[in-house]
């Protein structure tokens, strides 16, 4: 006798459920490319840190779902304990007390300082920002001497792209940038002749932010931390580095090494 096509699928759904005992939503910012972006043909966001969290958890049998957001919309859900975790962060005066923290970062990565072509000599520091016009992108984290130094002039857009129009059309002196996810974008839309990486502010550690108001936040934090130290002294995290490097064709700068 065939079994009714209902009952396999509730069988299906039981034995899904029993694979992983453990179901988790975390935000991921949809517009950070090669980290993490959000896809045209799939809600899963694409990157190097959704599949390097992925990996992660499913070492405890914990399945990831992942919502893919704006960046500003990622911190609020990992505020609020909609989501028990949001990504990509780095950690500042302003938001240390606001998350909990796994201690190992899962990369480092260069803030670099970008303008028009020609325009400066490198290299350039933070310092060498002040008495200029500086753009920076909308809920993004900075260094808290960067943001609190009252001889920059800072000027919000609403993502990076929108940066690099600011900066082509000389509404700001500069821009600042991851420096992969900058390069990337400047080698996709063209723009080499016009901008060009003139310095650096600071080589950051990149972490998940966990919620302290997700009744799994804390314990989640340690569980990540545990894998991902594990994950790196095995050589799985760099060869989840390379995988993304091949993938693009690019090679990560010496300034984003040297945190490794």
């Amino acid at each position: 006798m065939d079994i009714p096509r209902y009952l396999l699928a509730a069988l299906l759904s039981v034995l899904i459920g029993q694979a992983h005992a453990e179901r988790i939503l975390i935000a991921a910012e949809d517009d950070w490319p090669p980290y993490s972006a959000r896809q045209a043909d799939s809600p899963e966001p694409a990157g190097f840190t959704p599949a390097l969290v992925r990996e992660i958890f499913a070492r405890r049998d914990i399945a990831v779902e992942f919502i893919t957001v704006p960046f500003s919309r990622c911190l609020h859900y990992a505020q609020t304990g909609y989501a028990v975790a949001c990504f990509n962060v780095t950690i500042t005066d302003a938001n240390r007390d606001q998350y909990y923290w796994h201690p190992t970062p899962m990369f480092h990565e260069g803030l670099a300082i970008f303008a028009r072509r020609g325009r400066f000599q490198p290299e350039l520091s933070g310092k060498d920002l002040q008495g200029h016009r500086v753009g920076i992108t909308n809920a993004y984290t900075y260094p808290s001497d960067f943001m609190q130094n009252p001889k920059i002039e800072r000027a919000v857009a609403r993502s990076d792209a929108n940066l690099l129009n600011m900066l082509i059309k000389g509404r700001v002196d500069f821009i600042i940038m991851n420096s992969l996810p900058g390069q990337l974008r400047i080698l996709e839309e063209k723009l080499g002749p016009q901008i060009e990486r003139v310095g650096m502010i600071s080589l950051d550690g990149f972490w998940l932010s966990f919620s302290r108001n997700h009744p799994d936040g804390e314990r989640l934090s340690k569980i990540f931390e545990e894998e991902l130290v594990r994950l790196m002294a095995s050589g799985r995290v760099a060869e989840l580095e390379l995988e993304m490097k091949t993938r693009l064709g690019l090679r990560l700068p010496q300034d984003a090494q040297a945190g490794q």
